[in-house]
């Protein structure tokens, strides 16, 4: 029972008496509950070897894949063009997660339609939903692009989204000259960043492919960068404000960083900020294109090669000391610009921060997993801090980046110990976990699940999580954080650091038993 001047959450709530009989009596009645003892046995099983062989050996089953599914990559890429409103071919239910996922990530209302396919366009194909969707879009919420992508539906029954926008451009449902650029993005096949790269493709080919007379690389005096499925704001901003001191002029091509962080000051934006379609008429022009997560984005290579004919040139992710180094570099390659003292200045900021973190961070064990850029750029840096990768996981990764991390673990000594996983997902990574324990694991908000099950074992098996990549459900404000360049190394640094020193006052706080090391000064 609740009383009006004492209001508890959930937690608490649900450890008060009432509620804890109110479980009993349904677990009693209505649930076939197995014994305490055998679930305690059974959950002992699931942490030993013998389990996680049976565990690896899984071929029908996926749990936890960590990764998401490549419609959600596409509303992403569109939300970063200025007033674009991303449009899903398919079922209303599948937008509603998409629109959820982001907005329990960035705290913000995410505008995103759906055409709401149902069974009857299951059978005959959805144009006509698409002919009312596109027009009702249009006439409602008056944006200036509808990027469209599709749903397992639409793509299960083979829905031909360039035949439908035209039809519903000959039928009158949209003007002829109406911008709807367009992406094949079935999610039963690759992931969100495979989304993000097709639906990036359809926009770069919906305004150049056939406009390509006249154009040629370095006209405009530009420098193209192009992100990729990226959700830590401060690392669109941190690109453009290393340009800008560099002096050179930068087109971020999709940039949602003003949508998905607006002001709360009374005013609802449902368009802010982005590309605009002149950036990506004028993208060609540029001296060349900077791919700043080229693992995910090789739809987009082959595009910017053929097309625009830029050579794209051969990056790795602008992570940690060395890769910023190297991006760097090759930008003022290739503008003829000059790294300015304030970057250096930062960077040898960052080298002070590294000398005074690194005998906290030596030798420490990191489980890691995500996305394969971010992961191939977190075990970069982690190598350069001297700490020690050893379960690398990328599910939505391939065979190739599997080689390429394990080139780049053998280049150091304390990459001796890891072990590179591709196409496995969390429930594998938990049974490494418990037979061959990291110090801490670094992903998303759904590796707690992992720490929750290493902590009810015993606490000297749990493995803590740091809380970096996508998604960040559990915890406010991260995704306005930076990763990327000698600012974002800083804040990872500063973020793995601080976990180990919790950990060791965790470790510490013991009154008359382990309080002696309980120091003061770390």
């Amino acid at each position: 029972m609740q009383i009006v001047d004492d209001i508890k959450p959930c937690y608490p709530l649900f450890r008060d008496d009432d509620y804890k009989e109110s479980l009993k009596n349904k677990q009693d009645l209505f649930e076939e509950k197995v014994p305490d003892d055998k679930i305690a046995e059974t959950f002992e099983w699931t942490t030993t070897k013998e389990y996680q062989e049976l565990n690896f050996a899984r071929e029908a089953l996926t749990i936890n894949p960590a990764k998401a599914c490549q419609p959600l990559g596409a509303v992403l890429c569109a939300l970063g063009f200025e007033k674009t409103l991303p449009y899903v071919h398919g079922s209303q239910g599948c937008v509603a997660y998409f629109r959820t996922y982001f907005n329990r990530h960035f705290k913000e209302p995410i505008a995103c339609v759906s055409d709401s396919m149902t069974e009857d366009a299951a059978v005959f194909g959805g144009q006509k939903n698409m002919f009312d969707g596109l027009e009702n879009a249009k006439a409602l919420y008056k944006p200036e692009m509808i990027a469209v992508s599709t749903t397992c539906m639409a793509e299960v029954i083979g829905d031909d989204l360039n035949a439908f926008i035209n039809n519903s451009k000959k039928e009158g449902h949209i003007a002829q000259d109406y911008p709807v650029p367009f992406a094949h993005t079935p999610s039963f096949v690759g992931s969100h960043t495979t989304g993000w790269d097709n639906m990036f493709e359809g926009i770069a080919r919906y305004f150049t492919l056939n406009t390509m007379e006249g154009k040629a690389p370095g006209q405009n005096g530009k420098l193209n960068f192009v992100p990729g499925f990226e959700t830590y704001l401060g690392n669109y901003r941190v690109i453009a404000r290393m340009m800008k001191e560099m002096g050179v002029e930068a087109s971020i091509l999709s940039n949602p960083t003003e949508v998905l962080d607006t002001p709360s000051d009374g005013e609802y934006r449902m368009y802010a900020g982005g590309t605009t379609m002149d950036e990506v008429k004028d993208a060609p022009n540029a001296f060349n294109t900077i791919l700043l997560q080229p693992w995910q984005l090789e739809k987009t290579k082959k595009f910017v090669e053929n097309t625009w004919n830029h050579e794209v040139p051969k990056l790795n992710i602008p992570m940690g000391l060395a890769w910023t180094d190297e991006f760097l570099m090759k930008v003022s390659e290739i503008t003829g610009k000059e790294i300015p003292a304030s970057l250096e200045l930062e960077r040898g900021r960052l080298m002070d921060m590294m000398q005074d973190s690194h005998t906290w961070l030596h030798g420490k064990k990191f489980a890691l997993y995500g996305d394969p850029d971010f992961v191939m750029g977190m075990t970069q840096f982690l190598l350069e801090l001297g700490a020690e990768p050893l379960h690398v996981l990328s599910n939505n990764a391939n065979k190739r980046w599997g080689k390429a991390m394990d080139k780049l673990l053998a280049s150091s000594p304390y990459g001796a110990k890891a072990k590179v996983y591709v196409g496995n997902d969390l429930w594998h990574l938990r049974s490494l976990c418990f037979t061959e324990k990291p110090d801490f694991l670094i992903g998303n908000s759904y590796g707690k699940y992992i720490q929750r099950d290493t902590a009810h074992k015993g606490p000297q098996f749990e493995v803590p999580l740091i809380r970096l990549g996508f998604p960040i459900f559990d915890r406010h404000h991260l995704h306005r954080m930076t990763t990327l360049g000698y600012e974002g190394a800083m804040y990872i640094l500063t973020t793995l650091v601080n976990a180990v020193l919790e950990k060791l006052d965790d470790e510490t706080r013991g009154m008359g038993t382990t309080d002696f090391n309980y120091d003061l000064v770390r």
